[in-house]
């Protein structure tokens, strides 16, 4: 396991080259300092910090400035408009976007280009700009892990395969693409946490689709049964550990011992399934799917039928217990 690119790795160069051209951004002032970090998933208005209040001010944030406070900058005096944009630039601010095509003032521009922070324009308006660049900053933002295991969607469940080198793992999901299943990932699954303690995985991108079967060689799954039988992500929502057999340990036959796995701070349900020769692995794989779709569903299969065994020896109890009270 190996972790993913950690918070702050972003520069704001890098944010203008990923998302310039989509959020319509153009440098304004502060060219000098494309190479300062954005620290946070979050861009935040600093209304407060304009008026004078500067406590638990997150300044590690993208700052916004929408019209309201375009409009309330140009509303005040050459004299308050210095101390204002001053005790606004006095900190380690790592870039400042301007929304709705709107300038910002020329003192702020020319402190910003002493002070080496970026000022950047955009067309969109306020609103519209936060709603995009929220999904872009949860994106880059959110802790990843990298995972050794294979991941298939089996009838539209997510089902991670790991295991020991060699054990057979893209062998089951070969399998599993061949009955009309689809690919994610195999070999390397790279994984993300996404808001409500959602995980997506996806392909290593110089792996993409291809797949090493032991024997053969590396396969392109794609090429060979087209683009039906991949996708590019898949929320991870069943662990499938594959051990190989030992009768001296404990294996689970009924069901009722719910087991799961931590993926980056959440838990996943987790099946372990023996290997011993004959087993019809692929076979498996669909019923845990189906398993999962039925307790999300609410049913349980193996509580359902311990509730009735119980309750048919209670039944049993009760009858016997009438039947020696009876002393007709």
């Amino acid at each position: 396991m190996s972790q993913g690119p950690l918070p702050g790795a972003l520069s704001v160069a890098d944010f203008l080259e990923q998302r310039g051209a989509a959020l319509q951004l153009a440098v304004l002032a502060g060219a000098s300092g494309l190479d300062r970090k954005i620290g946070s998933a979050e861009a935040a208005s600093p209304g407060l910090v304009l008026s004078g209040f500067t406590d638990r001010f997150p300044k590690s944030r993208l700052q916004v400035l929408g019209e309201t406070e375009i409009r309330y900058l140009n509303g005040l005096s050459d004299e308050e408009l210095r101390q204002t944009v001053d005790r606004y630039l006095a900190f380690e601010l790592p870039c400042i976007i301007v929304t709705k095509g709107l300038q910002p003032p020329p003192y702020l521009a020319r402190r910003a280009d002493e002070r080496g922070i970026p000022v950047v324009g955009t067309a969109l308006s306020t609103s519209e700009f936060y709603k995009q660049i929220k999904i872009f900053l949860d994106r880059q933002f959110a802790p990843s892990v990298l995972l050794h295991g294979s991941l298939a969607d089996v009838y539209g469940v997510g089902l991670l395969f790991q295991g020991s080198s060699g054990i057979g793992k893209s062998e089951c999901v070969l399998d599993l693409v061949e009955r009309g299943h689809r690919l994610v990932a195999d070999d390397q699954v790279h994984v993300t946490r996404r808001a409500g303690d959602v995980l997506i995985g996806r392909a290593n991108e110089l792996l993409g689709f291809h797949m090493e079967i032991r024997g053969v060689g590396i396969i392109d799954i794609q090429s060979l049964f087209g683009i039906r039988a991949v996708r590019l992500q898949k929320r991870i929502e069943v662990v499938v550990t594959l051990e190989h057999w030992d009768d001296r340990g404990p294996v689970e036959r009924v069901g009722l011992d719910e087991r799961h796995t931590d993926i980056l701070g959440v838990p996943i349900p987790l099946v372990s399934v023996p290997l011993n020769p004959g087993k019809n692995l692929t076979v498996i794989a669909e019923v845990v799917a189906m398993q999962h779709l039925e307790k999300f569903a609410g049913r349980n299969t193996a509580q359902a039928f311990n509730d009735r065994l119980i309750q048919r020896m209670q039944d049993k109890a009760r009858l016997e217990a009438y039947l020696e009270e009876d002393f007709e």
